[in-house]
């Protein structure tokens, strides 16, 4: 009964796919774009440096919320075992052979976890919904009534029309089906909204941050542990991702589930650090609009050559390394190095307008 059930709904998403795939064609390049932005990286890269200086209590919470949102990303697929269109088309026996419709693949299909929910579409939706609700709660409380009216309808619009556009996209590049997507919105609400409900995050300590980051990381890899030391394999779907993706290039380390409890945990332990650096508690009572305006800029541009970075693939503990490294690098130099260095420049530059 329930495996008729998904088979029933997973056989509507593979028709959904080719629906879209046959009758929006043009817009391929549409949905691969918002693919691309919907992935949490240009949350940390983006969002969070923008956010951060003009706003420190938004930045730290985006981190928050796309760290924790992500990790329990990560367990719920490890639970409920969602399958991808990309595969699930090949293997399943709801099709005949004769009537097995064709899908097609992109550079961004062949991704290597399981399928649901949708990490994409989690990620964005706790992503917006932080933002979203903190415009509203920063501007809304000067404002009339009408006017706040009409800026929640407008942000509210906006960040609906976004996870339309998410959920289309993975849909479309055949990486999830439909009711992955839509789960994926809901939890990551719900992941916004409890962190909108919490204080203790904005002061912290580094011992908090410390613990936080061991305990995630252990209780993941122990859950691994425990699962495989029963029978289950949790990298199942790599297997299959290399089998049923067109192009072997497709498929990606990166997109593996302990690439991304890595690069989470290495992101929430670097804002740990950034924020309890003896550089950030001398910069942080400097507010004027030209620093951070400096800040802002400075940590857009040097984390768009610092992305280049990209960890060698050819050995997985050192490419796990590395990626830890790299994501504690990005908050660490955002949150302390770049404010100091720029505060320090324009102190030099004033001192001799004197």
């Amino acid at each position: 009964m329930f495996t008729d059930i998904m088979d029933a709904m997973e056989g509507f998403g593979v028709s959904s796919t080719r629906y879209l795939q046959t009758n929006y064609k043009d817009a391929q390049g549409l949905f691969l774009w918002v693919s691309w932005a919907a992935d949490l990286r240009n949350t940390f890269f983006i969002f969070f440096p923008l956010w951060f200086h003009l706003r420190p209590s938004v930045g730290i919470k985006l981190i928050w919320v796309a760290v924790i949102g992500d990790w329990l990303n990560l367990v719920f697929k490890w639970v409920l075992f969602g399958e991808r269109p990309y595969w699930w088309v090949h293997e399943t026996t709801y099709y005949a052979d004769a009537a097995r419709p064709h899908i097609e693949q992109y550079p961004m299909t062949c991704e290597t976890g399981p399928g649901s929910p949708s990490g994409h579409a989690m990620g964005a939706a706790g992503v917006y919904y932080t933002l979203v609700t903190s415009i509203l709660a920063i501007l809304t409380s000067k404002k009339s009534s009408n006017t706040n009216w009409y800026l929640k309808a407008l942000l509210w619009s906006i960040f609906w029309g976004v996870q339309v556009c998410v959920c289309l996209s993975r849909v479309f590049i055949a990486a999830h089906f439909p009711h992955q997507v839509v789960a994926g919105v809901i939890t990551g609400m719900i992941v916004a909204e409890a962190f909108n409900r919490t204080q203790w995050i904005y002061s912290a300590s580094m011992k908090k941050y410390f613990y936080t980051t061991l305990f995630l990381t252990t209780f993941a890899v122990g859950f691994y542990v425990l699962l495989k030391a029963v029978g289950v394999d949790l990298l199942w779907t790599l297997e299959k991702a290399q089998k049923w993706c067109v192009r072997p290039e497709w498929v990606h380390l990166d997109t593996t589930p302990f690439a991304s409890l890595l690069r989470n945990m290495g992101t929430l332990f670097g804002l740990g650090l950034g924020l309890h650096s003896p550089l950030y508690t001398e910069t942080k009572k400097s507010s004027s609009a030209s620093a951070r305006a400096g800040c802002i800029v400075s940590s857009l541009f040097l984390l768009h050559l610092f992305d280049s970075f990209k960890p060698p693939t050819h050995t997985a503990a050192l490419f796990y390394l590395l990626s830890f490294c790299k994501s504690a690098t990005v908050p660490l130099v955002t949150v302390s190095i770049i404010p100091y260095c720029v505060n320090r420049a324009l102190s030099q530059h004033s001192k001799k307008g004197v």
